[in-house]
């Protein structure tokens, strides 16, 4: 009984974890200058999540992705989309990729929200056995 007690206590409190989602809006932190960047909006379509660009924090609003690779080249970054076709698997979003536009390349990445703090997402770019990681912070909702 005290066991059944426990685990039902337990799986209470766990209940506000499990519906904790990315999708929002995260300001983003260069891992290598530690600066904030831009607000990145994660959001859902078909199950999948993907993430655009709606704010530019250190560049003028008007800049455009110069060394892009395909169809992004010279297009504005606020309103591209960076983050594709991320599926939940195994407790991450991951299968996805990640553009970086300051550098012009594709990543395969994952994310998951850091544990015990859903306003943190963790975020890793692949590139073959090697990796980034880089931690966004949600941006709070304003209220009107």
């Amino acid at each position: 009984m005290l066991r059944l007690v426990f685990g039902l206590l337990l799986g209470a409190l766990a209940w506000p974890l499990m519906g904790q989602s990315p999708v929002g809006v995260w300001k983003t932190i260069d891992d290598e200058t530690n600066e904030a960047k831009s607000h990145v909006e994660i959001y859902e379509d078909k199950g999948q999540l993907y993430g655009k660009i709606v704010r530019l924090l250190k560049s003028a609003p008007d800049k455009k992705c110069e060394k892009c690779p395909d169809e992004r080249k010279g297009k504005p970054l606020v309103g591209m989309v960076i983050v594709e076709n991320m599926q939940k698997k195994e407790g991450y979003w991951q299968s996805g990729r990640i553009l970086d536009p300051e550098k012009g390349k594709w990543y395969t990445c994952k994310f998951w929200l850091k544990e015990g703090d859903p306003n943190v997402l963790v975020l890793r770019g692949y590139l073959g056995p090697f990796y980034r990681t880089q931690y966004w912070y949600r941006v709070p909702v304003e209220k009107k």
